[in-house]
């Protein structure tokens, strides 16, 4: 079997120490790293984890499970994927993180891999893969951790909740649909909604704003019956240069409580051309925090209505 060898670097201005938490703090990868979507911790004791990554590889989503290795006295981290998806057959890496003084690191990537069956053709697509995603996670990393004080201000969560009397499958399957939402949500102009693997949707949207303009998103989403539907957008609005979100569908002593959670990172540099020279940083983000409470808010109750009525027909 052929097992390829290859390895990507980047300097970057900041403690090594720091590069190496925001390494080890895999909930933060979508954020980081733009092919990765969504990443979890299953287990774990601290020196090792076992985690579920969902990324895009050549714009394919894909997912796997990764066994880790912490070390945080050698600024390493050493992973194997332990379920792969076709063709990868085997998968593994380190990251080495060098301090190169007080505030420089070089952070050093290497992997190695082999393609089912050996076949030539997939091992060309999987180098393609992991040299793009490599280039794609230390710039973003570099970047990240370099913009560290920037991001803090820029990025922001919120969330809208609403408490339905109806079933958790009914108003996730809502959510789900999404190819019907034109004729469901008056907001939704059109959907092209596409299932690669089960539980991996490419959602292609238009949307109609207050003022009668349309915007167009592309999201990755991953499903989770019936309980969660997570999502990363891949073609942002000017004003954003992240967004993840997630719907949520948990049943209470009250009732279904769901949720719409987003976590937005503000572009600076289209503030003023978008809402106007004056306008602040805090007004941007009240400006994308209503616009995007009110297009959930809106799905939250249609989602409560069709559940409520498909109890009570």
């Amino acid at each position: 079997m052929t097992t390829r060898e290859v390895e990507h670097e980047i300097t970057i201005t900041a403690p090594a120490p720091e590069v190496y938490r925001l390494l080890a703090e895999v909930g933060n990868w979508p954020l980081i790293f733009p092919p990765t979507l969504h990443a979890d911790r299953v287990e774990g004791d601290g020196t090792w984890e076992r985690i579920r990554i969902w990324a895009t590889a050549n714009g394919e989503p894909k997912n796997w499970t990764s066994w880790r290795e912490l070390d945080p006295e050698a600024l390493r981290i050493t992973f194997r994927q332990e379920v792969t998806t076709p063709p990868v057959a085997a998968m593994g890496g380190t990251w080495i993180i060098e301090p190169l003084g007080a505030r420089e690191s070089r952070v050093r990537l290497r992997h190695d891999y082999r393609a089912v069956g050996d076949d030539p053709h997939d091992l060309v697509w999987i180098d393609r893969a992991v040299d793009t995603n490599s280039r794609k996670e230390l710039a973003a990393l570099k970047e990240n951790v370099e913009a560290a004080h920037a991001a803090r201000e820029l990025t922001f969560s919120f969330e809208d909740s609403v408490l339905i009397d109806g079933s958790a499958k009914d108003a996730y399957d809502f959510v789900h649909d999404a190819h019907l939402w034109p004729q469901r949500l008056p907001h939704v102009a059109t959907v092209h909604l596409t299932e690669t693997s089960p539980g991996l949707q490419t959602l292609r949207m238009d949307t109609q704003a207050k003022d009668g303009t349309t915007h167009t998103t592309s999201s990755h989403r991953i499903t989770f019956p019936h309980h969660t539907i997570i999502y990363k957008q891949t073609t942002l609005p000017a004003l954003m240069t992240h967004h993840t979100g997630r719907w949520t569908f948990h049943p209470t002593p009250q009732g279904l409580t769901a949720t719409s959670h987003h976590t937005i990172t503000l572009n600076p540099h289209n503030i003023a051309t978008v809402l106007g020279p004056h306008t602040t940083t805090h007004d941007a983000r009240t400006y994308l925090h209503t616009a995007l409470s009110t297009n959930s808010l809106a799905t939250l109750h249609h989602a409560k209505a069709f559940a409520e009525n498909r109890r009570r027909p």
